[in-house]
């Protein structure tokens, strides 16, 4: 067993320490975006390293890209909030625009349909890279659109977490990721409270600068 798969049993259940403390990780990056604190993105990066290690291990090769993508949107997330955050100024969040909604929406669609038949078609070569991969698609590309979002301060990056909480807790306890499952379901919680705070203080901001 490699240190990924490590771990220890609950209720007859493997629980990892990589996906656990991944998920503290991960439910630790929530908390602070609601808080708009720099530190949202070297606390998300760490987690993506764990979590890319479960999901390797797990054999859900969607996820494990995702994690890998994270850790990339997490070095240009950290970059985007460190100019905006520099002299003590707060975080100017906005809604986005109608354009960026229909760009955004449309790079999900494309990118799931472009996604899921590549692993169709690894898993038809023998590659065995997702037993789900339409919605293992849906979730990679879908938490890429909503970190790319959020490096831009877009308050719509919280309602994109929640359509890929809606896919993502059930596949992570269908994969056995139990732990992932349960830290999905408080996401789902969490995101709401993070997407009514960002958008009362997006539209305040609007009204002083109107």
């Amino acid at each position: 067993m490699n240190w990924a798969e490590a771990g220890f049993g609950v209720l007859g259940q493997h629980v990892r320490w990589a996906d656990l403390v991944g998920n503290v990780c991960a439910l630790a990056t929530v908390w602070l975006a609601i808080r708009k604190t720099i530190w949202t993105w070297p606390v998300q990066l760490a987690g993506a390293v764990l979590l890319f290690a479960a999901s390797i291990s797990a054999h859900i090769t969607g996820n494990a890209l995702k994690q890998a993508l994270f850790g990339v949107l997490a070095v240009y997330g950290w970059i985007r909030w460190s100019r905006r955050l520099r002299d003590g100024a707060p975080l100017a969040i906005r809604s986005a625009t109608a354009r960026e909604r229909v760009a955004l929406l449309a790079v999900l669609a494309a990118g799931t349909v472009v996604v899921a038949l590549l692993f169709q078609f690894l898993n038809a070569r023998g590659l065995d890279v997702s037993w789900a991969p339409w919605p293992d698609a849906y979730i990679f590309v879908g938490s890429a659109v909503a970190t790319w979002a959020q490096g831009r301060a877009l308050v719509d990056f919280w309602l994109l977490w929640v359509a890929v909480d809606l896919v993502g807790v059930p596949l992570a306890f269908r994969s056995g990721l139990v732990v992932s499952g349960a830290v999905y379901a408080v996401f789902f919680v969490m995101v709401l409270i993070g997407f009514r705070d960002w958008l009362r203080q997006s539209r305040t901001l609007e009204a002083v600068t109107a």
